[in-house]
């Protein structure tokens, strides 16, 4: 869910009990500046289900390292 600052301190309560089921965005004059999580949220068993989403290959390796070099 994506807010404004202004409507997050308006209605503080509201969204706290949001970010236990959902990541509150939080954007001032138009851009992104904070994130309201869940402590409770398994970041290990997120981890676990990229596993195997990227080649092993080291080929494979060194063409995504290439590519994500290049966007920069």
């Amino acid at each position: 869910m994506i807010v404004t600052a202004t409507e997050f301190k308006t209605n503080l309560g509201k969204y706290l009990e949001l970010a236990a089921i959902q990541d509150i965005f939080i954007t001032k004059n138009g851009k992104s500046i904070a994130r309201v999580t869940s402590p409770q949220v398994n970041k290990l068993e997120l981890l676990d289900g990229l596993v195997g989403v990227v080649p092993a290959s080291a080929d494979d390796e060194k063409t995504a390292r290439e590519e994500r070099l290049s966007r920069q």
